[in-house]
């Protein structure tokens, strides 16, 4: 709880907090769009197996 406290008092460890946040955002982001583009991947190849397997 003091590491806290003097992190929120302190320059330095406000500017670490804020940065720590801003990287914790960026990585849900990214996070978010891998999982969203991994699903759309996954569609095409289901189609393009699909296909292959019609052709044969």
């Amino acid at each position: 709880m003091k590491l806290l406290k003097r992190l929120f008092s302190e320059e330095e460890g406000v500017t670490l907090i804020e940065y720590a946040l801003i990287a914790a955002l960026i990585a849900v982001v990214a996070i978010a769009a891998l999982i969203l583009v991994g699903e759309e991947v996954n569609n095409i190849f289901t189609f393009i197996q699909g296909s292959l397997s019609n052709a044969q």
